[in-house]
């Protein structure tokens, strides 16, 4: 180690964040963006290698488009990591759960006149060496708000990554918490954090352990009663980024009971799964109707294959085919019949109906005339208004003390 263990190198502005025109990014670099940058600056700037960086997560390019300016202004210079400008694409690897991100990376990389790396695929958590963590020698990354995401990196990186392996988190420091620290000293032997800057700080890994196993997939049985139609084991897998991991949602169920019984479902021969998250719609619905055919999309790459494995666990894989993708952008304008949807009501760490809003515009362009959508939401959100406005006739056929499940037909 360039450093003994519990320290790090000083940070300060770089050629990273000062010499770089970030005019053509958007959206815009926050101060966590900055304070990663100058740290892996830093590290560098201390003889530790420039070449094999993993970007996670970067949501606009605003990590990864610097660092591969930097690489690129440098190729062929004595002491340079990259002989070629070409080298300095295939130095920097990019991967990202979300496809919006990858969109954004390639949208950005075009305004700045920058060639885009190829964002790599989601890796199985398995003890094959998938190429985008293989021999990394510094990992870049916002940590995640969920714990299971930290420990599916953390897990991937300990096992392929390069012995010299660097892995930089930042965070906000108000949603920053002691377990994020726990989750990766299971997976390294150092763990420190940085010096606080803008309200934001970084948390350094270094030393992968020997030994530690893989905890994903994970995996939960639920039983699922519908008043008067019996009851249904429904396994659900998921990944770390997936939202509600293992859980069976609450709305979800009520939507599920509700869409069971009304009369008029299913109606047609496939159903549109528009945000699958764990598979729980999917897989359920493909059980208890054994002529359907559901069509999964979700944007999370996590998502995409924890709806695969729970389809694969019940037995139904046959049944579901999923789609990556972001607002239905690869579906036709009125190609669907029948189109279930439990809206998000956030965006990162805040609450944002827009989300919400932005889905059911896609899901009222996509689905035909005379097509249904069954929706649950938060009640207090009152999406119907925006349901009746951009479907149609909008009824409700479910509420409890928390959620509200209704159908809206195609006008």
């Amino acid at each position: 180690m360039p450093y003994p263990a519990g320290q790090t190198p000083d940070v300060q502005p770089s050629p990273l964040t000062q010499n770089f025109d970030f005019t053509p990014i958007s959206p815009p670099p926050d101060a966590a963006d900055l304070l990663l940058l100058d740290t892996a600056a830093a590290w560098w700037a201390q003889g530790h290698p420039r070449e094999g960086v993993l970007i996670l997560d970067d949501r606009s390019g605003a990590i990864t488009l610097p660092i591969l300016h930097s690489l690129i202004s440098e190729a062929g210079k004595p002491g340079s990591a990259c002989a070629r400008a070409e080298d300095a694409v295939s130095a920097v690897r990019v991967l990202a759960d979300e496809l919006g991100a990858e969109r954004a990376l390639q949208g950005n990389a075009r305004r700045a006149n920058l060639p885009a790396p190829v964002p790599a695929e989601l890796p199985e958590l398995t003890e094959q060496a998938p190429d985008a963590f293989t021999g990394v020698h510094t990992v870049l990354m916002h940590l995640p708000r969920s714990l299971e995401t930290l420990t599916d990196w953390a897990w991937l990186i300990r096992e392929h990554a390069a012995a010299d392996v660097v892995v930089l988190a930042v965070g906000r420091d108000k949603h920053m918490n002691h377990s994020m620290n726990q989750v990766l000293e299971k997976h390294f032997e150092d763990v420190s954090a940085g010096r606080g800057r803008s309200k934001s700080r970084v948390l350094t890994a270094r030393a992968p352990r020997d030994g530690v196993p893989s905890s994903a997939p994970r995996k939960n049985t639920h039983k699922v009663s519908i008043p008067g139609k019996g009851t249904t084991e429904l396994t659900l897998c998921s990944l770390g980024a997936t939202y509600g991991g293992t859980k069976l949602d609450p709305g979800t169920r009520l939507m599920l009971e509700a869409v069971e019984a009304h009369p008029e479902f299913p109606g047609a021969e496939y159903v549109l799964d528009f945000g699958s998250g764990n598979g729980t719609v999917s897989a359920f619905l493909t059980l208890r109707h054994p002529q359907l055919h559901v069509v999964a999309t979700d944007h999370s790459a996590s998502a995409v294959q924890s709806t695969q494995l729970t389809a694969e666990a019940n037995g139904v894989a046959d049944r579901v085919e999923t789609v990556r993708d972001d607002a239905l952008s690869r579906f036709e304008s009125g190609s669907a019949e029948v189109i279930l949807l439990n809206p998000p009501f956030h965006q990162g760490n805040a609450v944002d109906p827009g989300a919400a809003h932005r889905l059911i515009r896609a899901a009222g362009r996509v689905l035909a005339p005379g097509g249904r959508i069954y929706s649950v939401w938060n009640s207090h959100l009152k999406h119907r208004s925006v349901l009746s406005k951009e479907v149609g006739l909008t009824e409700q056929l479910a509420r409890d003390a928390r959620f509200t499940v209704t159908v809206s037909t195609k006008r």
